[in-house]
């Protein structure tokens, strides 16, 4: 009987690389010049936790495939049950089973940055040499299991061989930080973990639950959270509390951009009207409004840098939003918009030199049309990464030529993971470290840039731009 042999699995050097000869080997002198720099993560989801507790990750699956919307959303789209992929009440539990579904089904990630990011992982990270497919699904298992057993392979040391210098965190306005405490006072960890200032569960008077939440945050801040006067009052302690615990940005993602303030007795109109459970559509939109316009204006007086990436349907399908939670893969993109949403919070502050509002969208026709002038102009704008749906390699390259006309390159943001998917980090940096080595090189091979304004440039994109944007420690 002939022996089959397994396809193999090899990362070329040169990959996302321009084609033509010579621009591509001008993109290979500009990535060799950032592929090892450490990795700035300004924003992401990562549970803090992981590097406190250290312990060693579960099987391949819990790891790679059922906390990761991108690679569940594909598969669910196929026709598979996430049941199947280990989400919900009724998850199948058996990593092995999960694995072989991911390893079956994987020519349905061809062409995607999924795919991408999962080949760098296993490459890279575990040393797989064979191609994901149904006759390798258990080798490829086994070669990841037996590695998750050892230190090697904990989050702590995953954490220094990414080189990662700084990684944020996704918190809600409540949370104790006490993670972050633990990881900042504890001497064998020399990385740093800061908390980002998300607001948006405050945001809306009309939300189930938004009684609970005030009540809780009240606690928090020692604020009484039953008046508007006392829910913006506890915002403001806790932004102190988060900055003193190394926050230097905030997180905000609304539906829409507009900021426009209320007059603060119609606020508390609304506000009484939330708690009653009787404030409606017109009034929940003007409140919520409201309080953006709000958190801009503190983001003015703190510094704080703001984050804003509005323009998302979250839990487009309600079947699966009941069956298996929020994050499961159907938060789906919205037409955007900033200029006329964001005057008048940019004519209030776009000057103020404390303030900063890095715009993220899942609309490219906004780079170019909004985002790109306004950075262009407002010395406190600045055009953030393609995120979401768009961090992919043909994105970025649209996103740098879209930007670079209106803003150049040093008020763009660096480049941000957004993952809740701890190992894809490095593969994530990477991949926009390729793509902007081969948008760079493009730009020398036409004479608009020199050599080592390129290589300047490649080496600020990942180091000196995130630092500077968001106010990032130095040290």
């Amino acid at each position: 009987m002939t022996e089959t042999i397994a396809p193999a699995l090899q990362l070329d050097p040169d990959r996302l690389f321009p084609v033509d000869p010579g621009v591509r080997e001008l993109a290979r002198e500009l990535y060799a010049a950032v592929a090892d720099a450490p990795i700035y993560s300004p924003h992401g989801h990562v549970d803090p936790r992981l590097l406190v507790d250290d312990e060693p990750f579960g099987d391949p699956a819990e790891l790679l495939i059922t906390p990761d919307h991108y690679v569940l959303r594909l598969l669910h789209a196929a026709g598979i049950d996430l049941a199947d992929l280990g989400r919900g009440s009724n998850a199948v539990t058996d990593g092995r089973e999960i694995w072989r579904i991911l390893c079956r089904n994987w020519r349905l990630f061809a062409g995607t940055p999924v795919r991408f990011w999962l080949e760098s992982q296993l490459v890279e990270i575990f040393g797989v040499t064979v191609r994901p497919g149904e006759d390798t699904a258990d080798l490829i298992y086994d070669q990841i299991s037996e590695q998750l057993r050892t230190p090697e392979f904990r989050p702590r040391a995953l954490f220094d061989r990414f080189r990662i210098k700084v990684l944020a965190t996704t918190d809600d306005p409540a949370d104790d930080l006490a993670a972050h405490r633990a990881l900042a006072e504890d001497p064998d960890f020399s990385g740093r973990v800061l908390p980002t200032f998300r607001a948006d569960a405050y945001l809306d008077p009309s939300a189930a639950g938004w009684s609970d939440r005030l009540r809780r945050l009240g606690e928090a801040a020692g604020v009484a959270t039953d008046s508007y006067a006392g829910l913006v009052e506890a915002l403001q302690v806790r932004r102190r509390y988060f900055a003193d615990h190394g926050c230097t940005a905030t997180d905000t993602s609304p539906f829409d951009a507009w900021g426009e303030p209320l007059p603060d007795a119609e606020a508390e109109r609304i506000h009484a009207a939330g708690l009653a459970g009787t404030a409606g559509p017109e009034d929940a939109v003007a409140y919520r409004r409201n309080l953006f316009y709000q958190l801009a204006a503190m983001s003015a007086d703190d510094g704080l840098v703001m984050q804003l990436h509005p323009g998302v349907h979250r839990n487009h399908h309600a079947p699966t939003l009941a069956a298996y939670g929020p994050d499961s893969g159907h938060d789906l993109p919205a037409v955007g918009g900033y200029t006329d949403p964001l005057r008048r919070i940019l004519n209030d502050f776009g000057t103020d030199p404390k303030f900063r509002l890095v715009l993220f969208t899942v609309d490219e026709t906004t780079f170019s049309r909004e985002i790109a002038p306004l950075a262009g102009f407002y010395p406190s704008v600045y055009a953030g990464a393609p995120w979401w749906f768009l961090d992919t390699p043909a994105a970025i390259g649209r996103y740098r030529a879209a930007v670079t006309d209106s803003a150049g390159f040093y008020k763009t943001s660096g480049f941000i993971d957004d993952t809740r998917a701890f190992l894809s980090i490095p593969a994530r940096h990477d991949m926009s470290r390729r793509a902007d080595a081969g948008f760079l090189a493009g730009l020398v091979a036409t004479h608009q840039l020199e050599p080592d304004e390129a290589r300047e440039i490649a080496q600020d994109l990942v180091t000196r731009i995130p630092v500077d944007v968001f106010r990032l420690p130095r040290d």
